[in-house]
């Protein structure tokens, strides 16, 4: 079995434990082969924790759970300088914290103030932290996913942009169909009853990290041309001067994507389109990926708001106005 085949397995047997979110499934694994993180945006209670258990469980891999609270100190997710006792002697050594670990689920990320939030900086971007002028590194395989309620919600904190910028993907879980909600009634009943059993020797099967990598590796090599290179720049250019395409947009764009959203933009299409099983990035590939990839990264005017007009609407728009290359 080779590592398409591998990672194709891993995202059913996600969805097997996630129904009704097939989309966002398929989003996040995009996200681990590209070597990216993730936030997801849902109400409370659409499954939001149970996806990124549910990818930790298949995944050999450690999980760490950080519960984002209002009292939360930076310290307690990067880790800290201790005083230990080593053969009768006073030692400062580092106590890694719960960031360092392989799939990082950061819990209601907005619940946290700004200076907790700013400590993932560093180790979403650079894969490292720094303590007391040393410098620790990440593992090889290192994913944040973070969740967050709506910003309207009571007790939360916005996001500061610097560190959207920095997520690869915002998902946004809607409510699921109502057969699949019957489903999941019916998967939870089962679960209940199956508590105390062995579990199958499917659901033991954990996807090696090595499996993961050579994944990216092969997602590196797909070719993109210089047409779709072109349409690529196209595309995040037409966030920055929009009046150069159309009026509306005009309006509804105050900032655009920065050449990180170009970059993440590049390396997700290639990652669908390894996924579908081709050697090559297609203009359906971009277009499949650009919402979540650029939802998050374009700050919309007053005129936008007060048009009811959302990220996603206006990143339609734009895909209807770039030329699609020949």
């Amino acid at each position: 079995m080779d590592s398409r085949e591998q990672v194709v397995h891993l995202e059913r047997f996600v969805g097997q434990r996630v129904l009704g979110q097939q989309q966002t499934i398929k989003y996040v694994i995009l996200g681990l082969l590209a070597n990216g993180h993730i936030l997801l945006e849902s109400l409370p209670g659409l499954a939001k924790t149970r996806t990124v258990k549910a990818l930790a469980e298949h995944l050999d891999a450690q999980m760490s759970r950080i519960q984002f609270t209002p009292d939360l100190l930076p310290s307690d997710i990067t880790g800290g300088e201790i005083l230990q006792q080593v053969d009768g002697q006073n030692q400062i050594k580092f106590q890694p914290g719960p960031l360092f670990g392989n799939v990082i689920l950061a819990d209601e990320i907005n619940r946290a103030p700004a200076k907790v939030q700013a400590a993932l900086l560093e180790a979403m971007e650079e894969r490292q932290i720094t303590v007391a002028g040393q410098t620790h590194p990440m593992s090889q395989l290192f994913i944040v996913l973070a969740t967050q309620n709506p910003i309207e919600q009571e007790g939360t904190y916005p996001l500061p942009e610097a560190q959207m910028d920095r997520f690869l993907m915002k998902l946004v879980m809607d409510y699921p169909h109502t057969d699949d909600e019957a489903q999941v009634l019916r998967m939870l009943r089962a679960e209940d009853q199956a508590e105390h059993q062995a579990k199958s020797a499917e659901q033991e099967v954990r996807l090696a990290q090595e499996v993961i990598f050579a994944a990216r590796q092969e997602v590196n090599k797909v070719h993109v041309s210089e047409a779709i290179d072109r349409y690529l720049i196209d595309l995040i250019n037409a966030t920055r001067y929009p009046a150069d395409y159309d009026t509306d947009l005009a309006r509804w764009i105050h900032i655009g994507a920065s050449p990180r959203g170009g970059i993440s933009l590049d390396r997700v299409a290639r990652a669908h389109a390894w996924l579908a099983g081709n050697d090559f990035v297609s203009p359906d590939d971009v277009r499949a990926v650009i919402h979540p990839v650029l939802r998050h990264r374009l700050l919309l005017t007053y005129d936008a708001v007060a048009d009811g007009v959302n990220a996603d609407q206006v990143l339609d728009r734009l895909l209807d106005k770039v030329a699609i290359p020949a």
